[in-house]
């Protein structure tokens, strides 16, 4: 995730800051919290919720029975503060996530999700996934039935509601059997939209959710079914975007499905992935050498295409200067470019250490 804007409030001459959320980000980072900033600083319980926050010796359980109260108001007013304010104190006091959980505020929060009101719904799933942070409560939230509203606010919320759903739909695929229950909720579709459509801050969490989610074969099946190769190679081919890499390790847990490759060619991959073996950091020459080895492996046509994209020469310098790991692949794939691309031999050539593993 980007650094998060800074929400400064100031009351009483004194001002609040911490509202944001800094993290150091590798191939993936997590969805640690919500990025939103909108705080208002002029209603009454704003700042007595921030006053509270700021003591370190406030005894927060009445407080929050009285928004997990207001969160079945009649007034929908009400449940936008209450939500907000929640939010709020599951992001950045870490023990109250528990608290928040065990006084019933779960079930009220999923019923938000699923309100017509966009601003509203955006503040139920916020809180949601700011919940989920806590891995006690993951098991909860979906047990809760989260998943299928979260999905919905990924289809038709507003950019916020979409992209802290597919955060939230993260955490709570991190236990295994979720996964399933989320495909089959229907967010891979919307997963995939969200990747080609969204903004950057969009993309980094639908990138991060598919590569987590696609672990499972019916995911990857609807992945590929719902054109996420089109977006993935048009990442990948723009150095810009600041998402070859994390691309790069969606196409990689798809890759071993023989729709999967067959999709990256016809979208144009084999280019791609060519002129990051050649032009690419050492991770991404890495890992794009090892999809170029497994679309290869069986496939003497494939293998035509890559050697006329001129992969070789690059191959041949990533085997003399790349990770050991990288070298293995390089090398692996230039003894398969260079057999004779006719006969069942050749289509049938086992590759030595082909898997897509890093």
């Amino acid at each position: 995730m980007e650094t998060e804007v800074q929400s400064n409030f100031t009351y009483m001459g004194r001002t609040f800051t911490g509202l944001g959320i800094n993290e150091s980000s590798s191939a993936f980072s997590d969805c640690n919290s919500d990025r939103s900033g909108e705080f208002p600083t002029t209603s009454s319980q704003s700042r007595r919720l921030l006053i509270a926050c700021a003591s370190d010796n406030y005894n927060s359980d009445e407080l929050i029975q009285q928004l997990v109260s207001d969160l079945e108001s009649n007034s929908m007013d009400v449940q936008k503060q209450a939500a907000m304010e929640i939010r709020l104190l599951a992001k950045n006091k870490p023990e109250n996530r528990l608290k928040i959980a065990r006084a019933g505020a779960i079930k009220p929060l999923i019923s938000l999700i699923s309100s017509t009101d966009l601003q509203l719904q955006e503040y139920g799933v916020t809180a949601v996934l700011n919940l989920s942070l806590c891995d006690e409560n993951k098991e909860l939230i979906a047990e809760s039935g989260a998943i299928k509203p979260l999905v919905r606010a990924l289809k038709i919320g507003n950019s916020t509601a979409k992209e802290n759903s597919a955060c939230a739909l993260l955490r709570l695929s991190q236990i295994e059997e979720n996964k399933i229950a989320i495909g089959r909720s229907g967010a891979i579709p919307p997963l995939v939209n969200l990747l080609e459509a969204g903004n950057f801050r969009g993309k980094k969490d639908a990138s991060t959710a598919l590569f987590c989610l696609c672990t499972v074969k019916e995911n990857k099946i609807r992945a590929v079914q719902a054109g996420v190769m089109k977006p993935l190679v048009e990442l990948m081919a723009d150095f810009s975007s600041n998402m070859v890499d994390k691309s790069a390790f969606v196409m990689s847990v798809l890759i071993s499905m023989v729709e999967a490759r067959a999709a990256v060619v016809e979208e144009g991959g084999i280019p791609v992935l060519v002129e990051i073996v050649e032009v690419g950091s050492q991770r991404q020459k890495e890992i794009a050498a090892a999809i170029l080895l497994q679309l290869c492996e069986d496939s003497v046509s494939y293998r035509t295409m890559v050697a006329r994209e001129g992969a070789i020469p690059p191959l041949v310098a990533l085997s003399q200067s790349g990770t050991n790991r990288a070298k293995q692949k390089a090398e692996t794939l230039i003894g398969l470019l260079r057999q004779p691309r006719s006969g069942n031999a050749a289509a049938t050539t086992p590759a030595r250490g082909s898997d897509v593993s890093f």
